[in-house]
């Protein structure tokens, strides 16, 4: 089967608000002729729903990719490039190239593709809101794998986001060298500590 001419990929990225772990990107390419029913933004679904979606978008998509920033990387260059860069490696990471890449929010990241960006992209357009369930799914994991490395900070519940409870865990446990040290409740901590 030869691929549609006009082959869009969508881009989406989770965990920017977090002060724990990398921020996620994904980018996915739908096949047009499987489309996918439910797709909508990853923060409308259950946990279970997206989980379910996440797995028909990795058996049906054309294409797709995960990417991330790394807790050092968004300490040096900001949360907002780290983001870019995130999602500028799942674009350059998908096994098909796309002609063009619809990017959500309002800032396209550096790269040589054609694309645009569309706010509330992820409500709004298919492949964003697959991008979106496959970079929260991700990230989510990762938030259990830390949990199980990290007992008491309880990643499970908030998922890194500064929470009451994460700041109070962060409180009494103290910063993790997953802890972004820009992000100010961790910098704050650290300048006290």
């Amino acid at each position: 089967m030869s691929p549609p001419k006009h082959i869009i990929a969508g881009v989406d990225e989770v965990g920017r608000g977090c002060i724990v772990g990398p921020v996620i990107a994904a980018a996915v390419i739908l096949d047009p002729a499987q489309p996918i029913a439910g797709l909508t933004d990853s923060k409308k679904l259950t946990a279970k729903k997206r989980e379910l979606l996440a797995i028909t978008i990795r058996q049906q998509a054309l294409a797709w990719s995960v990417a991330r920033a790394e807790p050092s990387e968004i300490d040096s260059i900001n949360i907002l490039q780290a983001s870019l860069l995130a999602m500028k490696r799942a674009v350059q990471s998908l096994s098909i190239q796309p002609s063009w890449v619809k990017v959500d929010g309002n800032q396209y990241p550096d790269m040589n593709y054609p694309g645009e960006t569309i706010i509330q992209g992820d409500l709004l357009v298919a492949e964003i809101s697959a991008a979106s369930i496959l970079a929260k799914v991700y990230r989510d994991n990762e938030m259990s794998v830390l949990d199980a490395l990290y007992p008491g900070y309880e990643f499970n519940k908030h998922k890194g986001y500064p929470t009451k409870l994460h700041k109070e865990k962060l409180n009494i446990l103290g910063v993790t060298e997953q802890h972004r040290r820009s992000f100010a409740p961790v910098k704050q901590m650290l300048t006290h500590s």
